[in-house]
């Protein structure tokens, strides 16, 4: 909504019985936020106006501003907040996290699409069709954007998180953002700036020298300081086993991965016996359920040798190449499945602890190790579709970066779309092995390069 300039109409200093609607307003849209709460977001005789603008499209948008930052709009009589108000107030809303990467394509005007979620380990939040909600990156879990739920959770995951998730209406940096971007000390606690740099120097947040006389200047800052990684996420330390959601730390546990087969148009008619229909998906025990119903149903077992099958002319057409349809009359059990199991095409079920199951077509892509040359002949080891997998590349390579003492870095991954990969200085495949595999208990079938690791008596 925001992503383009907007039209100012007017900018008017809110009147005292507009102010008290506004916090009955603001109560009545977020039951969970306290008298305290909206008394603090809605302050009683600070400064507040009220900005009437039209948006790029023509929307007649009304803009409530606080201390030089917006902190509400209202569009068509629904109030939403701002991000600003978001960063007070991280848990007004259901949160769910997306990529970095992803964020400049929702300031640019992009809904969020559902392929750009990440999972946590505890579940999606639970919403319906139209809620609100907030947007985090992942490892901060100050919200970036706000949006309307384009389905349900359900719904999401029935669909294999494909398709539109929200409708994005303000996001961090959009053009509403201009408008604010003010620290006013006056309007905290400390009232001045000095008596504010003076407590931060106290709590060993900064240092603070006369570099000139009467001027002083802020020279070093603490980033590791507890104040301020409580609002954007520590790395994790080298044995961590643990994924980060917002400021909790989860264990993490694989999640458990089916294969699954789906069923073709070419193959309806061998399946609609047994009820199922195009796209139909199933495990591998259904698929033979089905195939031993038909068989017997339609009496093609062969009478002299219960091992093999007559093919009928739907079996024919499913399963046999065009330069067997006049030659093979018979097959056994084993090549019947088999041939079945072949045309089908290739599904899977992922399914993390304490979530609905997510169904997706094809084959799903392993954890892919591969090998580089960089400037002067160094070698660097890639890591690719960890999200798959539910791990953040940004928190392993942190922990790689630690445990190799090598130099690591994340980048989008080519040729794949809002996903990303880790670049480790090195051959570390030895490392990622003992990630992988002993501590994050990944099956070793779902990753591939291992092979590459350095042979012993070699030189990395």
């Amino acid at each position: 909504m925001f992503a383009k300039a907007f039209r100012v109409k007017s900018n008017t200093a809110i009147k005292g019985s507009d102010r008290r609607k506004l916090r009955a307003d603001v109560a009545a849209a977020f039951p969970t936020l306290g008298t305290d709460q909206v008394s603090e977001l809605v302050p009683g005789k600070e400064e507040l106006n009220i900005l009437k603008l039209y948006a790029h499209r023509g929307d007649a948008v009304t803009v409530y501003v606080s201390g030089g930052n917006p902190i509400l709009f209202e569009l068509e009589k629904n109030l939403y907040p701002t991000v600003y108000a978001l960063w007070s107030y991280p848990d007004l809303l259901p949160t769910f996290t997306t990529w970095p990467l992803v964020l400049e394509k929702l300031v640019g005007g992009a809904d969020l699409m559902l392929p750009g979620l990440v999972v946590p380990p505890a579940g999606l939040p639970q919403v319906q069709k139209g809620d609100l909600c907030a947007i985090a990156l992942v490892g901060n879990r100050a919200p970036v954007a706000i949006g309307v739920a384009a389905m349900s959770t359900a719904e999401m995951l029935t669909s294999g998180l494909k398709g539109r998730g929200f409708s994005v209406l303000h996001t961090y940096q959009d053009h509403l953002c201009p408008e604010g971007r003010q620290l006013d000390i006056k309007k905290s606690s400390y009232r001045k700036l000095s008596k504010f740099l003076q407590q931060m120097q106290q709590e060993q947040i900064i240092q603070v020298k006369e570099l000139s006389k009467g001027v002083e200047s802020i020279v070093a800052v603490d980033w590791k300081h507890p104040r301020i990684t409580s609002f954007v996420m520590p790395e994790p330390s080298p044995t961590s086993q643990t994924i980060q959601e917002g400021s909790r730390e989860q264990p993490y546990h694989p999640p458990d991965i089916k294969s699954l087969y789906c069923v073709p148009a070419s193959m309806t008619l061998l399946f609609q016996e047994s009820g199922h229909k195009k796209g139909s998906v199933l495990e591998g025990s259904e698929v033979r359920t089905v195939v031993i119903n038909y068989a017997k149903k339609n009496d093609l077992v062969d009478a002299d040798n219960k091992n093999l099958v007559k093919l009928d002319p739907i079996l024919c057409d499913c399963l046999l190449e065009k330069n067997e349809q006049h030659t093979v009359m018979k097959l056994p059990w084993d090549s019947l499945l088999s041939r079945c199991l072949e045309k089908l095409q290739p599904a899977y079920q992922v399914t993390f602890p304490g979530q609905e199951p997510i169904v997706k077509k094809g084959k799903i892509c392993p954890i892919d190790i591969t090998l580089a040359q960089r400037a002067s002949n160094k070698k660097v080891t890639v890591v690719r579709n960890l999200e798959t997998y539910g791990l953040d590349p940004c928190s392993v390579a942190a922990i790689l970066q630690q445990r190799c003492q090598a130099s690591t870095t994340v980048t989008p991954a080519s040729g794949a779309k809002d996903s990303l990969q880790v670049q480790i200085q090195g051959n570390q495949i030895h490392h990622l092995s003992w990630l992988l595999l002993e501590e994050y208990q990944i099956p070793r079938k779902y990753i591939q390069g291992l092979e590459k690791a350095p042979k012993p008596g070699k030189k990395k």
